[in-house]
């Protein structure tokens, strides 16, 4: 369906990094529903990728089932580049991804993400220095630029594909839009045609129908879905199987049950590395709801993942009871509590802990 480099993906549907967010506990909740051609890690500091341990860092911790995996790098320095390729063959990873495009004020001052398109040298000696480094498909991710240009990015694509990228990632906005502004999916239509590589698609896609509009203005290779896939984590199956015409089963949405799945993902990082990401998720997941913000805000103020997801079990008791029986409340706290919240809740007192 999709191929990068000597890779085929099974369906042209990427994952898109997003902090707090595309990490092993999300990553596996897609796959229960399928459809999805390319997973993503969250943004890796190349800086301090060498030195994270696979086995407790939150960004790295990875099951057998998420692959192919893409490891995204935030580069700021062409010095980053060999440490950070070898850490990431080190660690297994199918893809290797260069952000170009975040424009988070934080990332852009250290010299990073969508600043970097200010300086096409220092991207062309990155680039360079990764594909010099590795055999495995090379992709990036950028934004439109600063301003509306044609020549500009034409420029900026074309040096690109020419120095190894293999895929292009177009986020359809300036560096400076927020999300609530319109994607420009004609603009990656303008990139298509510039590009022999394939051209990905991201921005503003929340459904098939908006997929569907994106795929006829932007004529991309494929799709790269970011803040839906907490939202409606089944989108990557419908799309496939509606657009596509993949082979993917249809499923009942259940979303108390979808929560419990993530919860019980969570289990895999340290208790301190799960509250937040329970609330980044949620954050997203409660637009499902009409009164989603109330779930939103119970788990936003709790302390500890154990208040937060009790907080949640309540809100789903009150909007959506009959679902709520399918989910297995105990496998989920007895996960989250380990071997030492399993004794104590034998002797009565997990409630206690709560």
């Amino acid at each position: 369906m999709l191929k990068i480099k000597d890779k085929e993906l099974a369906t042209p549907l990427l994952l898109a990094p997003m902090a707090g967010l595309t990490h092993s506990a999300l990553r596996t909740l897609l796959l229960d529903f399928g459809g999805v051609g390319m997973l993503s890690t969250e943004m890796l500091s190349a800086r301090k990728l060498p030195t994270e341990n696979p086995c407790v860092s939150p960004y790295l911790v990875r099951t057998p089932l998420e692959s192919p995996l893409s490891y995204q790098l935030l580069v700021t320095d062409v010095e980053q580049i060999e440490p950070a390729i070898a850490a990431v063959h080190r660690l297994s990873a199918d893809v290797v991804d260069l952000n170009l495009g975040c424009p988070a004020p934080r990332v852009r001052k250290a010299g990073g993400g969508s600043s970097l398109t200010d300086n096409p040298d220092r991207v062309h000696a990155i680039i360079r220095a990764a594909r010099s480094l590795t055999d495995l498909p090379l992709t990036a991710k950028i934004r439109l630029g600063e301003r509306l240009d044609e020549a500009i990015l034409r420029d900026f694509c074309l040096m690109l594909q020419e120095d190894g990228i293999d895929l292009l990632t177009v986020h359809a906005r300036l560096r400076g839009e927020p999300f609530g502004r319109k994607p420009r999916w004609q603009w990656v239509g303008k990139v298509k045609e510039w590009l022999d590589i394939p051209v990905v698609a991201n921005g503003g896609i929340f459904s098939v129908k908006e997929a569907a509009q994106c795929l006829k203005l932007s004529g991309a290779d494929g799709l790269m879905i970011g803040r839906a896939a907490p939202q409606k984590p089944w989108l990557f199956a419908e799309i496939a199987r509606e657009i596509y015409g993949v082979s993917v089963d249809v499923c009942q949405i259940n979303l108390p049950w979808i929560y419990g799945r993530f919860v019980l993902g969570l289990a895999r990082f340290r208790p301190e590395r799960r509250l937040g990401r329970l609330k980044e998720f949620t954050h997203y997941f409660a637009l499902n709801y009409a009164f989603g913000h109330h779930l939103a805000m119970a788990v936003q103020k709790s302390s500890t993942v154990l208040t937060a997801w009790k907080q949640a079990l309540d809100f789903f008791s009150r909007s959506d009871a009959e679902k709520l029986k399918d989910v297995n409340v105990g496998e989920v706290e007895t996960a989250l509590l380990g071997k030492l919240g399993t004794e104590i809740k034998e002797r009565g007192q997990y409630r206690a802990q709560l």
